[in-house]
């Protein structure tokens, strides 16, 4: 680790803890040249996730975009907010275990339905409905009659 100080690269850790409940490692460190003690973080590198879009377009992995459109599906509706959160921490950790760095918007959305169809039936059809992008009223009806066949 170079010292900030003078360059030098060859320093000691004097102290390590954990930060931010276990994500990062502080550590305290002493130049072996000039004697300075410093503080360096250690974080995990991770591999992004990259999302392929209908379009065949690439981008990153967006949590907040899955969640937004969770929070859409279940507005008005009795689900709340940490339950939300416990959904899309279900997802992403399905992703992030898939040995595929790649994933489609479709794969995501069939995990978010699976999840929403759980928690709220009604969340569920209003997320397949924009998800699925259904043209007309007989495609929604067959979405429900799927969903009470299921049930029963």
């Amino acid at each position: 680790m170079k010292c900030p100080y003078c360059s030098f690269e060859e320093s000691k850790v004097i102290d390590s803890r954990s930060a931010d409940d276990g994500e990062r490692i502080r550590r305290r460190r002493e130049c072996l040249k000039c004697g300075k003690r410093f503080t360096t973080h250690e974080v995990i590198e991770t591999v992004p996730i990259i999302v392929v879009k209908r379009d065949k377009s690439r981008e990153v992995f967006d949590r907040n975009k899955l969640t937004a459109g969770i929070l859409r599906a279940c507005e008005k509706r009795p689900v709340s907010l940490t339950q939300i959160e416990e959904m899309v921490d279900r997802i992403e950790a399905k992703i992030q275990s898939m040995l595929d760095r790649e994933i489609t918007t479709r794969q995501i959305g069939e995990l978010a339905m699976e999840e929403l169809k759980t928690v709220d039936e009604v969340s569920y059809v209003r997320f397949a409905s924009v998800y699925r992008q259904f043209k007309d009223i007989n495609t929604f009806l067959e979405e429900l009659n799927k969903l009470l066949t299921e049930k029963q």
